[in-house]
């Protein structure tokens, strides 16, 4: 009974961390689709590249709060079933993995930092905020926040055991952590090749969203002025 409930505890968990929240704001607001433009990653980074603040802020909150509102749901109710600490950090484990690879997305999915934040603020509130404070001094210096998560990223797991102990929690948040650098990958690669995207930098070529309508150029009153000139000149 007790394993029916962790297991039925990470599907719940991954299908919350399916929801793509970056698509969905997209289309509410009638912007592009994340996944067209910039880094194509459906995340809050890249819609903020889309130049509309309260779409990207949207989606870093509903972001966070699809990690955070699982691990609290184990850690609030889960302790009448059996279920403690571990597994709502695997249960938060697996609504990151569900945000990497949505399944109701074609599994296409984000990087997961912001969901990855909501699942540390909810195990243990002082190691989220020692973790979104190392991230903020790289952004603040740096301005790169691919740089900034994956030295978060890194810090996390350490921080979780050298202030807080060795727990069987830990193997979530290093299993979380790995993913999230490996995720980075290519991000890794442009920071060595000095090409990475700043913070708050627009994407080239920008999409029109859904509800934009680009204004298109009538050569047509271009021929009629000439037509007019000619005319004009016959006359003369």
């Amino acid at each position: 009974m007790n394993a029916l409930l962790i297991i039925a505890a990470l599907l719940g968990g991954y299908l919350v961390g399916s929801i793509s929240f970056a698509v969905l704001v997209s289309r509410v607001m009638g912007l592009a689709d994340p996944r067209s433009y910039g880094s194509k990653n459906p995340g809050a980074t890249n819609v903020l590249r889309s130049g509309s603040k309260p779409a990207a802020l949207l989606t870093l909150a509903l972001d966070a709060l699809k990690g955070y509102l699982p691990v609290m749901a184990v850690l609030a109710v889960g302790s009448r079933f059996g279920l403690g600490e571990t597994t709502a950090a695997f249960v938060g484990l697996a609504a990151f993995v569900g945000h990497v690879w949505p399944v109701f997305f074609r599994f296409q999915g984000g990087k997961g930092v912001a969901t990855a934040a909501g699942v540390l603020m909810a195990l243990n509130p002082l190691l989220g905020l020692a973790t979104l404070a190392s991230f903020a001094v790289i952004v603040i210096f740096s301005r790169y926040v691919s740089l900034a998560s994956i030295v978060a990223a890194v810090f996390a797991p350490f921080y979780q055991a050298l202030i807080w102990g060795l727990q069987p929690s830990v193997v979530a948040l290093v299993a979380m952590s790995l993913l999230l650098v490996w995720r980075h990958e290519a991000n890794i690669r442009k920071l060595l090749a000095g090409t990475e995207n700043k913070f708050g930098q627009k994407a080239a070529a920008m999409p029109a969203g859904p509800l934009q309508h680009v204004d298109k150029p009538r050569p047509h009153h271009a021929h009629h002025g000439h037509g007019h000139a000619k005319q004009k000149k016959g006359h003369h």
